[in-house]
């Protein structure tokens, strides 16, 4: 079984699937490797706009790392705690230059969740839940969540997943700003499509630009932000200029 689909139809729109359903969609080391990969080239290939994360079957979006691959394999983990993309999957998503959409489709736990964290937009199934499972079994994150979700949800709510380990289902994770919106199951895939298509209908260089001062920015004072912002737009009308 191929554990990462790729599916590439020519309408602007790429997506990738996490394709391991028997095992909670859990990311192997081939899957992480097949992510990585396919996300560099649904990213380098100037007719994809916009790319669609998801998984398949009705139970799981993820539930984090295949931990039998990590039992007694320090290699495994130290690549796993890494920042190379091949392994860390988040740094995978929230590096790649264009906007990558989340379809979760059913529980969302600790790597996974993390993985999610890293897209740009979530769509989720009425049927998803979410957890933070760290605290639980004795372990720390490593691929962004103790900061983004604080960031995302705020930083009461975020200590509340993560000390309780608790799931949140999709409407309160909706409520929460975890999530941009929630659709029914069975309409998930065609409502990420949709999102994915309006999105793939504008200028890529413009796309481009756009998540790159949103995610740079975000992380800097607001005078800084600013600042880059105002220094990125007169680089792009300079360019933009030269090229009419």
């Amino acid at each position: 079984m191929t554990e990462v689909l790729f599916e590439s139809p020519g309408d602007g729109v790429a997506r990738i699937v996490i394709n391991r359903p028997h095992a909670r969609n859990a990311m192997s080391i081939v899957v992480r490797q097949g992510i990585a990969h396919a996300l560099a080239r649904a990213d380098a290939d100037p007719r994809t706009l916009a790319i669609i994360l998801t998984a398949s079957g009705d139970e799981a979006f993820c539930a984090s790392l295949d931990v039998k691959e990590l039992r007694n394999n320090p290699q495994a983990v130290r690549d796993a705690v890494s920042q190379d993309p091949r392994f860390n999957t988040a740094l995978a998503v929230a590096s790649c230059s264009k906007p990558v959409i989340g379809a979760i489709n059913g529980a969302c736990i600790s790597g996974g969740l993390e993985v999610a964290l890293a897209c740009d937009i979530l769509v989720a199934s009425d049927r998803a839940r979410f957890a933070d499972f760290h605290v639980r079994v004795g372990h720390l994150p490593a691929w962004g969540l103790s900061q983004r979700l604080s960031r995302l949800i705020g930083p009461a709510r975020a200590r509340e997943m993560s000390f309780t380990g608790a799931f949140i289902d999709a409407d309160t994770a909706e409520k929460w700003g975890l999530v941009n919106r929630v659709v029914p199951h069975d309409r998930l895939q065609d409502e990420a499509v949709a999102l994915a298509l309006t999105i793939a209908a504008h200028d890529l260089r413009t796309l481009r630009a756009t998540k790159e001062l949103m995610a740079n920015g975000y992380a800097m004072p607001l005078a800084d932000a600013l600042d880059f912002e105002r220094r990125l737009c007169a680089e792009f009308l300079a360019q933009t200029a030269q090229e009419t």
